[in-house]
């Protein structure tokens, strides 16, 4: 039906709907304390009957669940709160790394459901063989969201390289990808999601990017400027300004692991010299503490490495303090530029953080311009190295909170 001849201004019902649904399940996720019917309509300006039929189809469509009222004093039943819903539609984080696949299931209340991670080297693995190994992986996590009752709706997948708007991953050098056409690769597979109008089947971004808003969206809240740096075999870095990431002209900003900290130093996969990966990255400092890299799990190195330091091994507690002189020299070029006043260690570089964070700072105060009246925060991540993959599925979850007509049309 063409709406050609509608007049100016006019407003289709089921546009306004949405719109109410969309408005009401917003105010519901961003509350402080589950609120009531007559709290909604206080905070949306909807009549008290609008908002009960928005509750209602948000209610049936498994949105929404009621809670217990808050104590109250006076005359009267206390209202009953209304918070997001623990069961109906969850999101699907995929990740891929250059050491271990991971799945993950996130609600939208934003709690993880299920998480699996299977460690391997995969530089040899062929790209088609290692997202195989992810969709066999995320069918065993659907099947363990349905007997808690979730659906999944979408799925994003985070890669460690760069990737266009269509999916399409240009470059990973850590993995050797180039050029891989993700989504054709998992078309190949049967769905594994229900999909809805409004909530893309899948949506592959880079893997900082997305622990960046895992981050950004971990309880409880921290700043909404800050610095997320995913240290692992290569070293990415996600750009949160004001709430919301930073992506770039072409959606590739953050690559921090191949920002020169010697110019002339050491080759590098990505065909340049010096770049911060061959002093910071998680081979780099295990090699520089004299450990064999290749007799380590992929799951223990940074354990180990943390292990010596606290046992204070000398070599150990050099490789970390060079790494973190490195990384300090990258970060602070980065705060010079942006402005930050937060920077957090993420991935791998969570459990190291102790030893990192100190030089760290030290090349912050060294070079950044303000820092001597303006303190630059360094700390942990929240999340460490489930970031990506939670990021992942929270990005989803999110999407589903922000239009909720799709999935009713199909719940109903």
């Amino acid at each position: 039906m063409s709406l050609t001849h509608a007049p100016a201004g006019a407003v289709r019902q089921g546009s306004l709907r949405e719109l109410n649904l969309a408005l009401v399940l917003g105010r519901i996720a961003a509350a402080d304390r589950p609120p009531s019917r007559a709290d909604l309509a206080t905070a949306t300006g909807l009549t008290r009957a609008t908002v009960s039929a928005v509750v209602e189809d948000l209610l049936a469509g498994r949105l929404v669940s009621e809670s217990d009222p808050a104590p109250r004093s006076g005359a009267g039943r206390p209202a009953r709160g209304l918070v997001l819903a623990d069961q109906g539609p969850a999101g699907l984080g995929l990740e891929v790394n250059v050491d271990y696949l991971a799945v993950c299931v996130v609600d939208l209340t934003g709690q993880v459901r299920h998480r699996t991670v299977y460690r391997a080297d995969l530089r040899p693995v062929a790209p088609a063989d290692a997202l195989a190994r992810l969709v066999e992986m995320a069918g065993a996590a659907r099947d363990d969201a349905a007997l808690d009752g979730l659906t999944l709706v979408g799925a994003a997948l985070a890669v460690p390289g760069l990737v266009d708007d269509t999916g399409l991953v240009r470059l990973a050098p850590n993995l050797g990808w180039r050029d891989v056409p993700v989504p054709a690769l998992l078309a190949e597979h049967p769905p594994l999601i229900e999909q809805v109008p409004g909530v893309p089947a899948l949506v592959v971004d880079n893997e900082a990017n997305l622990a960046a808003l895992g981050e950004l969206h971990s309880q409880p809240p921290g700043p909404s400027s800050f610095l997320h740096i995913s240290g692992e075999v290569g070293i990415g870095a996600g750009i949160v300004l004001d709430g919301a990431l930073f992506r770039g002209v072409r959606g590739w900003s953050g690559e921090i692991g191949h920002l020169p900290v010697h110019p002339e130093g050491r080759p590098c996969r990505c065909g340049g010299q010096g770049c911060l990966e061959q002093y910071a990255g998680q081979e780099a400092i295990v090699s520089a503490a004299g450990l064999a890299r290749a007799e380590l799990p992929a799951d223990t190195a940074t354990a180990r490495l943390a292990e010596l330091a606290e046992a204070g091994d000398a070599d150990a507690l050099r490789a970390l303090h060079d790494a973190g002189t490195a990384l300090g020299v990258a970060v602070a070029s980065v705060v010079n530029l942006l402005d930050l006043d937060t920077v957090v260690l993420g991935g791998g570089y969570a459990a190291l953080a102790p030893w990192l964070c100190p030089p760290v700072l030290a090349e912050i105060r060294a070079r950044v311009l303000t820092a001597a009246w303006s303190p630059v925060t360094v700390r942990p991540s929240t999340l460490g190295a489930e970031a990506a993959a939670v990021g992942a599925a929270g990005s989803v979850a999110r999407r589903i909170v922000a239009q909720p007509a799709g999935w009713l049309a199909r719940s109903g």
